[in-house]
Order: C-alpha cells, then structure tokens, then sequence
C-alpha cells in the first residue's frame, strides 16, 4: 500500500469494514451450524441453511435503493456512523436470542442486522472514491476486499469455536449460553470505534428529493446503466454471487463429507477467506495505478477448474492433528484455487462500477449495484434449498451445478462485451 492510501480515513474505513464482516459473519455462522446439526437442527429442514441465506439478503434487496438514496444527500461519514451506533442494540437482541434459545429471535435479529448492512454499503463503496486517488481505486478496492476477507476468516472461526461452546456436539457437555451475546457485542463495539476516526467527507446533495418506491429507484438506475456498458459491468459483478453464495452453503456440511467438527469446518472457511483476500491483493497489485478488466475471464477460468475439482475429487484428509489435518486436505487446496481466482474476478468489476458510476450519483447507482448482487445471493439460498435434497450425502456434487453457471455465465458477459475493448483491451 503507497502513501496515499494509507491515510486515516481510509484506514478506517477498512477496520470499520472488517468489524462489520466480522460481526455478519459471527452471527450468520452460529445461525448455519446451529441449524444443520445444533440447537435448532431439523427446525428448517435439509439445507435449512438456505432459508437462513434468505432472511440474510432480502434485505439488501430492499433497502438498497433507500441506501443509495441516503448516501447521496448525507455525508457518507454520518450515514456510517449512524449504522454503526445501530449495530450495538441488534446484536443485543440476537445474543438473547442465543440465549433464550428462540431460533425466531435470533433470525429476527440477522434480518436487522443486515438491514444495517444494507444501510451501509453504498455509502462504504461510495466513499473510496472519496478518500483516494483515481489511480488508487484499483489497490483500494484489493485491500478492503482482503481485509474483508480476513473479517470472514476470523468471523467464520469464531463463529465455529462459539458454536461449540454454545452447543457442543456432546450432549453430555454444558453449553456457554452467554458467550454469543458477548462476542457479537465486543465486535460491534470495535466497529463504532473505527468508524469514529474517519475523516470528514462530502456532505452530499441536501436538495436531493427521496424516491419511497425502491423498485422505482433501480429500475431507472438501471436504465440508464443500460446506455453503457455499465449494465453489464453490474450484472456480471452481481453473478459472482451466486456462485459465491452457493459455495458457502456447501462448505459448513463439510462436517458430514469428511466427519469433522464444526470448528474444523470453519478452518475451511477461513481458507476460502484468505483466499478471497490474497486473491483481491494480488489483483490489486497487478493492476498498479489503472484498472485492469483482462483479469476478468483469467479469474472465471479459474473458478471453473477449482469448481469442478471439488465436485470430482474424492475429498481426502492426511493422518495428523484435528485442524491441520483439515487445513492440509485436498479440499483446503481446491477451496484456496477457487477463491484465489475470485479475487481476479471481483476486483476489477468493482473498480469499474466505482469509476464509471456518475460522482453525484455514485450513491445510487452503487446501492443497485448492491441491492443486484443480494439478489444473486437469494437466487442462491432458494437453488441450494431446492437442490440440496437431491444430493443426499454428498453436498460437494453441487460445484458440478457452480462450475456450469460460472462457464455459461463467463461466456454470456464476454460475449456481450465484445468489441468493447473492455475485457480483452487496454487497461481502463
């Protein structure tokens, strides 16, 4: 990272980001385990996980357009605090969810807590622009996507770690019902703090009317990404997530493929978060000062090999210790591939829609741009809930299904972007 990104209120905009991740990532994981094989196993039936995706995107769906609406008329530094100072009381809840033991509550809580999330994504992805250079959007975008990713690493082991505690496997063994409500809180907490050192921004167009329909709101934004190739940047942004969210799904039933425990299926959570990370990075180093598209298709081909290892691979672990035997599985290398790749695919898609969305208007067109890639993410849990009871015992055949989407899906967007230069062409 030069100089010039590493100023102050970057820097916390990346640790607010990162306690923000983590906490969805706490509270998202202890929901997943709990309801595969916890406290509230059966409660939502086989891939009961998928429903729990739901209730984890729908908001954004909805809220993306007021989102963008927000950070538009608002310092997009007020409207983070706002967020973060609400984060506290939602995470109170889902811990005496926990604690009460009401799955009902506790899904209540996620859904406010990614109506939170939903409130702040806009403005975070608005701000970059705000706070670094043009030239910096590549590298900006490479590192609070690693620290992202770090956030679900140590969110995602967290949440294992709590989970057992919470509600060992062993029912012989007495569970720490108040250890969820401490975690979740303590992270909120560092999140507000982070947040509290950003640097002062924009203040944003106070003139600027609300549009109450959300629907309305993406609809025209949308029309007029449709004049550009802006449209396509966002959709083939937004497919990532399918494909992603599809993968986190299968990974937590790794503790059925290959007998482990919770807290060892989230090492492979973790890997596919460093990954991720690593993969953003190094995206962002290759792209130095401009944005480069080429890395587009080199990350879905990629992602289409390590799919399919997955899926055709007999999962294998050596004989050595409970975490690194999973750490050093063949599956841990797959998943390392796959999300590496991602990386490459994600970062200059990102950068683009930051650059090429209209600077008064950069709020609005990223909250689409949001309220889109939530949608992928619903398509997502409602296509694993329905195809998961065909798999029986052997979830992992699913990344056959991830691999042809992210082949057909690669081919449509090149194809549609031909003779742009935009992929194939120089740096933008």
């Amino acid at each position: 990272m030069s100089g010039k990104l590493f100023n102050r209120g970057f820097m916390s905009l990346v640790a607010s980001q990162f306690f923000g991740a983590m906490n969805d990532n706490v509270l998202k994981g202890i929901l997943t385990f709990m309801v595969i094989d916890g406290a509230w196993a059966g409660h939502l039936g086989s891939g009961g996980q998928g429903i729990v995706g739901i209730c984890f995107t729908i908001p954004f769906i909805l809220l993306s357009g007021y989102a963008g609406q927000l950070a538009d008329r608002h310092s997009k530094k007020t409207v983070t605090l706002w967020v973060k100072v609400a984060e506290i009381p939602i995470v109170l809840v889902a811990g005496l969810g926990f604690w009460m033991g009401d799955l009902w509550i506790t899904l209540s809580a996620l859904v406010a807590l990614t109506c939170q999330s939903a409130f702040f994504g806009p403005a975070k992805y608005g701000m970059i622009p705000e706070l670094v250079d043009d030239e910096q959007l590549s590298k900006a975008n490479g590192t609070i996507n690693m620290m992202t990713n770090v956030a679900v690493i140590v969110g995602t082991l967290v949440a294992g770690v709590v989970s057992d505690l919470y509600a060992p496997q062993d029912s012989k063994i007495a569970g720490i019902v108040s250890l969820p409500i401490i975690t979740l809180f303590l992270i909120a907490v560092g999140g507000l703090i982070a947040a509290l050192f950003l640097s002062p921004l924009q203040p944003g167009d106070r003139s600027l009317k609300y549009n109450f329909n959300p629907f309305s709101t993406y609809i025209e934004t949308i029309r007029e990404m449709s004049k550009t190739r802006l449209l396509m940047v966002m959709m083939a942004w937004g497919y990532f997530y399918l494909l992603a969210g599809i993968a986190l799904f299968i990974v937590p039933e790794y503790t059925v493929v290959l007998g482990i425990n919770r807290a060892e299926a989230s090492v492979l959570m973790g890997v596919l978060g460093v990954a991720i990370g690593v993969g953003c990075a190094v995206a962002g180093l290759v792209s130095g000062n401009r944005i480069q598209p080429k890395l587009i298709p080199i990350g879905a081909f990629g992602l289409i090999l390590f799919f399919t290892l997955l899926a055709a691979v007999p999962p294998w672990m050596p004989d050595a210790s409970p975490m690194a035997r999973v750490a050093l599985s063949n599956v841990s290398f797959f998943i390392l591939g796959a999300g590496f790749f991602a990386g490459f695919y994600i970062v200059p898609l990102q950068a683009l829609l930051q650059k090429l969305s209209p600077d008064n208007e950069r709020g609005r067109f990223l909250g689409t741009a949001n309220a889109v890639s939530f949608a992928f993410l619903t398509v997502a849990a409602l296509f694993y809930w329905a195809v998961r009871p065909a798999f029986g015992d052997k979830p992992q055949h699913i990344f056959y299904l991830s691999s042809v989407l992210m082949a057909a899906g690669a081919a449509f967007f090149l194809y549609r972007l031909r003779g742009t230069g935009l992929v194939m062409g120089k740096a933008a």
